[in-house]
Formats: C-alpha cells, structure tokens, sequence
C-alpha cells in the first residue's frame, strides 16, 4: 500500500532522524489541505530521503506523530514495536505477584498516542491521538492476537484527546468483562473499577514507590494526600503502620480504599478517610491527629507551560504546609506528574517549602520508575513523573 508523501522544510529533518516522534506545523513544507487528516503518511526531507511513517492531525499543532520509522509497511512496523513492548513485560515482570501493569507506554514504546493496561485478564486502552484513533480496531485486533487475551475495554477519556479534535469514549471494545476488577501489585489485592476512574483504574506508574512505602512505614502514623483508591495507605499498613489517613476530593475513591482495605484483612480502625480538598485539610487546626509519615501526590498542577508560576506556588503551599505538620525525624515523599515542572523546578519549590517552614530538610530518595513505564531514550518528553523522599528534622 502507498501513502501520501509529506516533505519537510530544509533543516527540520534532524529531529525525526534522532527518532524524535513529533513533527509540528511550521516544519512541513508540503500542502496538506487535501490529505485527509488522521491518515498515515510517509514523511521526507527536504531532499526526499525517507524519514519515517506518521499520523497526520493538520488541526493540531503537533501535525506528525512518528509511528515506524522502517521502510516498508508501517502497520508491521508498528506491530511489531507493540510485540516488543508485551515481550518486554513478559520478562520484567515474570517473577512479582503482580496482575496490573502498563503494557504499552505510548512514545515509551515507539507508539504515540497508544496506552494499554492490563488488569488481570482484562486489557483497557487508552487511544490520545487522532491518528491511533482512526486505527482503533487495528489496534484492538492486534492486541488479541499478540496477547491472547480476548476482553478490551477502551477508556480514551484523557484531557489531551481535546487538543486532538477528539471527544472522550469510554466503552467495550471486545467480549464483555466485568466493571469490577480484583488484581495483585506485589501481593496485595485491588479492586479495581474501570467505568468512571481516574486513569485506567489505579496509578500503575507509582507502583514502585508505593512499595518504598511499604518497606518505610513500621510504627508510623502516615497521611497520604490526593490518595485515590488509597494504594499508598494500604501499602504503609500492610507494612507495619501504626494507622493510615487517606484525603481525597472523590469519596467515591475513598470508599473503594475502604474495600481494599478490607480486601487485604487491613484492621478498620487503623484506617480513616477524609474527603476534602488537600490544602484545606492541611490548613485544619488541629490535624486529627499528628502524623510522622506524610505522601503528597497530587494531580497535575501544570498541564500548560503558562500553568507552571501557579503550579509552583501550588506545590511550595502544599509542602510547607507538610513540613509543619511533620515532627522532628519525620518522614515527607513528595511527587509531581506535572511534565511541564522539571525535576530541577520541583526541586526549586520544595526548597522554598523548605525555607518558609523553616526546618532542615534532607534528600533521601528519589523516584523510582516502574519498569513497565519506560521512558524512550529519543523521547525524553515521556519523563514526566518525579517524587523526593525527605527526611524532614
């Protein structure tokens, strides 16, 4: 099969040769009013050597998003890049407890706009472009043919479908599997609801931080902020804590904490949730009660460059306001899934946190990345979630 060929401006090709996978506007240099958009297409230099295959979204400011850069035909190109990221899987994981994981990372695993989960025997992808949209039932059927596995849910509901001309979708693509979802994270059991979550149900990128959690938390009293289902508390109990307080804006979150709380014989009373915006807890007089152990993860605060002066502030407020509550050796895990504030920015606002609580603060940790979200050495952009562990005295 032949594609539309694009050409790039002279000088814009250096990007797509370093397997970089977005193109924006400005550097095309071929018309593309009549090529239809979400369409693949072969993309040249200016001086016609072949650079890659890529969806086209002529409405968007990134126009080109790089999905084989191989000659020949670019669907095998990708199937075979998603064969590689469930391979990948298979050997990393071979060896935890663990039933729900990130099967396929988008530009991670050289698939812009592509994400798939797995729970349990259940798949659910997420679909952010418009040109991964337009392969939706290619993608669905390759997966069951790499996989095995015959039940997909789609859950294309990220905000960044909207910069794509795309509505969300949320719907069975293939079988018909159950809403609800129990699944292993390193022996401990979740159960999981895919209609109406955040995500895809649960945040598999802090997968190995909330195990830090759980080696960090004997005899401690943990606050876990913008918690969701409570992964972190659960973690932090099935360790050894004292008690665990979860605060989250959605109690309907909060209540499937409760069930995974029970689901895993945690003790009730050593458990309590608060649904409540996070700054207006932490300004609370007192605190009910006073915790040694506090998790700040909460949502982007900076979705657009423009966002970061606000975002910044944000996050300053919401960790001074930890670091006053923590006693002398308490312990602070901070996080940021904000792409747009830089690990040195999120660094910057927790010293300033810092300074105006006036206490000595210690780097002890840093994030640890899940290996089932790699980040692709060409695409550096895909780093986006960052976390410090502070010794607060």
């Amino acid at each position: 099969m032949t594609y539309p060929i694009l050409t790039l401006k002279a000088g814009r090709e250096i990007p797509l040769k370093n397997r970089h996978h977005a193109v924006y506007s400005q550097a095309i240099a071929t018309d593309i009013r009549n090529i239809p958009t979400g369409s693949i297409v072969e993309v040249q230099s200016h001086t016609q050597e072949f650079l890659c295959y890529a969806t086209l979204n002529s409405r968007a400011y990134i126009a080109l998003r790089a999905i084989s850069f191989e000659q020949g035909d670019p669907l095998d190109g990708m199937k075979r890049s998603m064969k590689r990221a469930i391979d990948m899987r298979s050997q990393l994981l071979s060896n935890e407890d663990t039933t729900a994981f990130r099967l396929i990372n988008a530009e991670g695993d050289a698939l812009p706009g592509l994400i798939v989960d797995r729970y349990a025997d259940t798949l659910v992808m997420q679909l952010t472009t418009l040109g991964m949209d337009r392969l939706q039932k290619w993608v669905a059927d390759t997966l069951v043919e790499l996989t095995g596995l015959t039940t997909i849910f789609e859950k294309s509901t990220s905000a960044t479908r909207k910069k794509e001309g795309l509505e969300p979708r949320e719907s069975w693509l293939r079988g018909k599997g159950e809403a609800t979802i129990t699944v292993k994270e390193r022996g401990l059991t979740y159960v999981i609801t895919l209609e109406g979550s955040q995500k895809t149900g649960l945040f598999l990128d802090q997968r190995d931080m909330r195990a830090l959690v759980r080696t960090l938390s004997p005899g401690r009293t943990v606050l876990d902020i913008c918690s969701y289902v409570g992964g972190f508390s659960l973690n932090a109990l099935a360790g050894g804590a004292i008690s665990a307080d979860a605060v989250d804006y959605d109690a309907t979150a909060l209540q499937r904490a409760k069930e995974n709380m029970n689901a895993n014989n945690i003790n009730a009373d050593q458990f309590e949730t608060y649904a409540e915006d996070a700054f207006e807890f932490l300004r609370r007089k007192p605190l009910p009660r006073s915790y040694d152990f506090i998790i700040l993860d909460p949502p982007a605060f900076a979705k657009r460059s423009s966002d970061l002066d606000q975002a910044k502030g944000a996050y300053t407020d919401l960790n001074r306001m930890a670091m006053q509550a923590l006693p002398p050796g308490g312990l602070l895990l901070t996080c940021s899934c904000s792409y747009q504030m830089s690990p040195e920015l999120f660094q910057t606002a927790i010293f300033h946190a810092a300074r105006q609580a006036d206490r000595n603060v210690q780097i002890i940790g840093r994030h640890r990345q899940a290996v089932d979200h790699p980040v692709n050495l060409y695409y550096p952009e895909g780093d986006y979630l960052k976390s410090l562990l502070l010794w607060v005295a």
